[in-house]
């Protein structure tokens, strides 16, 4: 798996497909990594269950809904990280930004939905704090996301769709990552030169 430097290089040649989106439609997540050893770390949060939250119970990364308050998407990101988990990225490094990826509400077309990626690299990672949308909070390694054996089929009912492909990041099924999550790992990897395996193919599933 790439290293922090190898990233950033990537990144800045990195020319991502912006979608148009109004603000009620529109959110933005922040994909975070930090230094570990033997190599970086991204932050996975586990959002808590509520009734109504199309994203309830999901591994994400911290973020949400574009609010008046912010001015462009990458502020969303932000506050939505520092509401969630605690975390300030004021001093981060802001290495780039994937392309925006399109999410619907399972059974309503007209809740279409463009979220936008940042990615950053945090050398502060004061303990977080989690307020009362995410029920945990963890930092696991990059390299471990391309381990074979986490590599699972996801059964969950999304419109037509039944499974999807999906990466454990813990010890149960509460812990896979699979979705939009799964796809903007799918997007970064690509840029950073580290390419899942296509497992829609290999699963039957078209996108």
């Amino acid at each position: 798996m790439p290293k922090i430097v190898e990233i950033r290089r990537a990144l800045s040649d990195h020319e991502p497909e912006i979608l148009t989106a109004t603000p009620r439609n529109h959110a933005a997540v922040a994909m975070i990594l930090r230094e570990a050893d033997p190599g970086p770390e991204v932050l996975f949060i586990e959002r808590a269950r509520r009734r109504g939250d199309p994203w309830s119970g999901h591994m994400a990364f911290p973020g949400g809904r574009i609010e008046p308050v912010d001015r462009d998407a990458r502020e969303a990101a932000e506050r939505e990280t520092l509401e969630e988990v605690g975390l300030s990225l004021a001093g981060a490094e802001s290495l780039g930004r994937l392309a925006d990826l399109r999410g619907r509400h399972a059974g309503r077309p007209d809740a279409a939905m463009v979220i936008s990626g940042f990615v950053y690299h945090a050398a502060e990672t004061e303990p977080l704090r989690l307020n009362g949308e995410v029920a945990d909070a963890f930092w696991f390694p990059l390299a471990a996301l391309a381990e074979a054996e986490r590599h699972v089929e996801y059964k969950v009912v999304r419109g037509s769709r039944t499974r999807f492909p999906g990466i454990c990041v813990g010890d149960d099924e509460r812990h896979v990552v699979w979705g939009l999550t799964y796809r903007f790992l799918e997007v970064f990897l690509e840029i950073a030169g580290h390419p899942l395996p296509d497992r829609w193919a290999a699963l039957g599933i078209e996108r």
